[in-house]
């Protein structure tokens, strides 16, 4: 059974991260090369949790496929809680390659308690935000939050993409590709797991999901954020 490492890395992009795996002798070497040229025009990677694992090829294209939907096409970049990430690996058998200075059980433990924390608490939140390069119409579009996702709901208005697109979002590209759209108005429900990418989904736009989609009083979600400081 082949050994090697499995490490998750956060980026430059909030919500956005780097899930990879490299050979037991060579992740020093990797992590020097993605934390200082970065990958796939996204910066600032931070390793974040690594752990050797027996067949890390196979565990790899577990987590591959559990993750899936959130993939950014042809890359080893996800829209996803890296607590949750984190949560999985360190449930693995293994030996913990990073960080060095906390035992898997307390990673772990930390990384569950993490995801409780910022959450927006579950119901029905609004973005109503006007597109200037859309001749100023407004994208208007409902969301509902529920058991930690996203969801954007069908009946939203979302801006038309008119080759508007903006680099490092193949993510949003493929998911707009893959919706049920007509006339510009979603037709099935869409789940993400940061409100940021929802928020880009509707406005194809890059955009801060926390303070696009507001309560029904107009506040902006990033109050349930400052609220856990």
């Amino acid at each position: 059974m082949p050994k090697g490492i499995i490490y998750v890395m956060t980026t430059a992009v909030p919500g956005l991260i780097k899930i990879g795996k490299t050979g037991s002798s060579n992740f020093e070497q990797r992590m020097y090369s993605l934390e200082h040229d970065g990958y796939r025009n996204v910066a600032a990677l931070k390793r974040l949790f690594a752990i050797e694992v027996d067949d890390y090829d196979e565990k790899e294209l577990l987590i591959d496929s559990i993750f899936s939907k959130s993939r950014l096409e042809n890359t080893e970049l996800f829209a996803l809680d890296s607590n949750l990430v984190v949560q999985l690996l360190s449930s693995f058998e293994g030996r913990q390659i990073y960080p060095m200075d906390t035992s898997k059980d307390e990673v772990f433990e930390e990384a569950s308690a993490n995801r409780g924390k910022g959450l927006v608490p579950e119901g029905l939140y609004f973005l109503n935000r006007k597109i200037k390069a859309w001749s100023n119409k407004a994208c208007i579009a409902k969301m509902e939050v529920k058991n930690g996702l996203f969801i954007v709901k069908k009946g939203s208005i979302l801006c038309p993409i008119q080759g508007r697109g903006w680099r490092s979002t193949k993510f949003i590209d493929d998911r707009r590709s893959n919706a049920v759209i007509k006339h510009d108005i979603l037709q099935k429900d869409e789940e993400f797991t940061s409100p940021s990418f929802a928020a880009s989904f509707v406005t194809y736009l890059p955009t801060n999901g926390w303070s696009d989609w507001k309560t029904k009083d107009g506040k902006p979600i990033d109050i349930f954020r400052r609220e856990e400081e």
